[in-house]
């Protein structure tokens, strides 16, 4: 859940009440927003523009329960062929009315409860979209935070630009990564998404691509004459999903125009800060862990040719940990350690479980409260104040919680499937594992490179993305590579 809208907003107050456990409950609700939403038909693509630009189009309850009809509507429709999600303004979605929740949370139990209901119903609506049975399409142009990235990181296309800002900044109001981050985070590369989620760092621009939040880079001057494009596409009737996927991914290649010359590869997404990221992160350490080898690179040797880039930015990773709910970094610890074991199913199941928790720990309302609500903001008084004081038996309980929540069936446009991988990860550039298993059958840089550019059709950046894995990961030895862990 995101951090930017700081507004008691009268339709976030008709948001939640109750679960819904059929979308025909699902309905609008005196006093929700009538444009915050808007719908249009081109050719074969249905369109879905948030509409709050002034509150760059954070989500609320009005919003999901218009799109979650309307989705459901589509996809029993021949003639919607694909789903295009964008923003008004410059923003896609940064996130959700965190300010309405911690309000609600200190009204006691009813309040609380409210809360709980809303993040049920944003979760179906993330669960939705995972499982859709059409194409579906988020041009995350713009701010992409919490709730913004559960509307758009689960979806098979993810189309970057230069205007692109992703974080995922919940524990820095007391919260923990959510809208379904258990599942995408683990399984980015390497330990980026434990790093994303213990330090909110945002990644931008090319980078996000280039990290694999996104599946292509695109100008933002091209989105309106791919979205004309796409609405011309046409499938046969006997075209399953993949296929579909397949002439989608192509259609969205013949608008790129090439990668920005001036944006390599960097930190955090690769070289050194990367390699460091993957030190410290190491499933092997506990927070306790992470911290001493952030100290320890703190400390490196002058001779080290890395210690001018990466001690600062131990020293800053420190210190931003430090400042974070400790109770929200020792959660989203233990959350991402096994939610590489959660299918989509249960990721959606278990967060659900923990946000309800979360609402009613004291760290949600001071953090939201000091950081978005007083002015000037405040440095929030966490409770407990140190990592060193969360127990593991408080850490426990956000584990151990329970709720009736469940998702929507089919009959909301769902296809039905629970998966622990993404059916359509092959839709974005090659990824860590699959670079290490061509690396393990001995074959050369050379080879493994023009592999994974014959493999993903001259894809734009394939190469720039496994020449750094290999710099990282892969040592030369007599002319083949050996991987190193």
């Amino acid at each position: 859940m995101p951090l930017r809208a700081k507004i008691l907003s009268p339709a976030m107050q008709q948001s939640a009440g109750r679960q819904f456990s059929t979308v025909a409950e699902i309905k609008e609700q005196p006093g929700d927003e009538p444009n915050d939403v808007l719908f249009s038909n081109q050719g074969g693509v249905r369109s879905i523009t948030l509409n709050r630009p002034k509150k760059l189009n954070s989500l609320n309850g009005s919003m999901a329960r218009k799109i979650i009809p309307r989705m459901k509507e589509w996809s029993k429709s021949d003639l919607a062929n694909v789903v295009v999600i964008k923003g008004e303004g410059r923003a896609f979605c940064a996130g959700g009315d965190v300010a309405w929740l911690a309000q609600r949370n200190k009204e006691g139990t009813e309040g609380q409860q409210e809360s709980k209901d809303y993040f049920g119903l944003e979760y179906k609506l993330d669960h939705l979209i995972s499982t859709y049975s059409k194409p579906y399409v988020a041009f995350i142009d713009g701010i992409t935070m919490g709730g913004g990235v559960g509307l758009s990181l689960h979806a098979p296309f993810r189309i970057a630009t230069e205007n692109t800002v992703f974080a995922m900044p919940e524990t820095n109001i007391g919260f923990f990564p959510d809208v379904g981050a258990s599942f995408f985070l683990p399984r980015m590369d390497g330990e980026l998404g434990m790093y994303c989620a213990l330090t909110s760092e945002q990644l931008k621009g090319v980078q996000v691509f280039y990290a694999g939040v996104a599946t292509h880079y695109l100008h933002s001057s091209s989105l309106p004459d791919l979205e004309a494009r796409l609405a011309e596409l046409e499938f046969k009737d006997y075209d399953n999903l993949q296929q579909r996927y397949r002439i989608i991914n192509s259609t969205i290649e013949e608008f790129v125009t090439g990668l920005p010359h001036d944006q390599p590869i960097s930190g955090p997404v690769g070289g050194n800060i990367r390699q460091a990221i993957d030190y410290v992160f190491q499933p092997a350490n506990d927070i306790h862990g992470m911290i001493n080898a952030l100290h320890d690179l703190e400390s490196l040797d002058d001779g080290n040719p890395a210690k001018a880039e990466v001690a600062p930015w131990a020293a800053k990773t420190v210190k931003t940990i430090l400042q974070r709910s400790p109770t929200s970094v020792q959660v989203s610890v233990r959350q991402l350690r096994e939610g590489k074991k959660w299918s989509i199913a249960e990721t959606f199941k278990r967060e659900h479980a923990i946000a309800s928790r979360f609402m009613e720990h004291p760290d949600f309302v001071e953090g939201v409260t000091a950081l978005l609500v007083d002015k000037p903001k405040r440095t929030p008084n966490w409770t407990p104040s140190t990592l060193e004081e969360v127990s593991t038996r408080d850490v426990d309980s956000f584990f151990s919680h329970q709720t009736d929540f469940e998702l929507l069936g089919t009959e909301a446009g769902s296809n039905g499937q629970d998966y622990n991988n993404y059916p359509h990860s092959w839709i974005g550039l090659p990824r860590e594992i699959e670079v290490y298993n061509e690396v393990r059958d001995g074959r050369s840089k050379d080879a493994i490179i023009e592999h994974f550019e014959k493999q993903k059709g001259g894809k734009a950046g394939v190469r720039e993305k496994v020449e750094d894995i290999l710099s990282r990961k892969a040592t030369d030895v007599g002319g083949r590579l050996q991987w190193q862990r």
